[in-house]
């Protein structure tokens, strides 16, 4: 696994910063930390993330369809029980049988104000 750089492009900061937001059990699609943010899009996230996301919690940071990340799936999967993310059971054509995320329960709107 190759070392993060010293200093990471600003876009790169905050992308992470976002990441790390995410309450435990929740999850942001691509597109929404690009709209949170006012910049960019779901590509330029997914990069970030790929580039720069395994210091972060990078499994909270998910795809809008709710298909788990390929190649990672298992290791998501084990955070999104241990947190109680919301899962879609798979169905019996489901490659592997790996539940999707349930987006409509999982999917956090960023708000980060305390509530009281």
């Amino acid at each position: 696994m190759s070392e993060l750089p010293e200093t990471l492009p600003e876009y790169a900061e905050r992308v992470l910063a976002v990441a790390e937001l995410i309450p435990p059990g929740r999850v942001m699609t691509y597109g929404d930390v690009a709209e949170w943010l006012g910049e960019g899009g779901p590509r330029q996230v997914g990069r970030v993330m790929a580039l720069y996301g395994g210091a972060v919690p990078w499994w909270r940071v998910v795809r809008a369809d709710g298909v788990l990340l390929p190649g990672h799936e298992l290791r998501a999967l084990a955070h999104y029980r241990a947190e109680g993310t919301p899962l879609r059971e798979a169905g019996r054509q489901a490659e592997g049988h790996v539940p999707r995320l349930a987006m409509t329960r999982a999917r956090w709107d960023g708000d980060v104000t305390p509530h009281t």
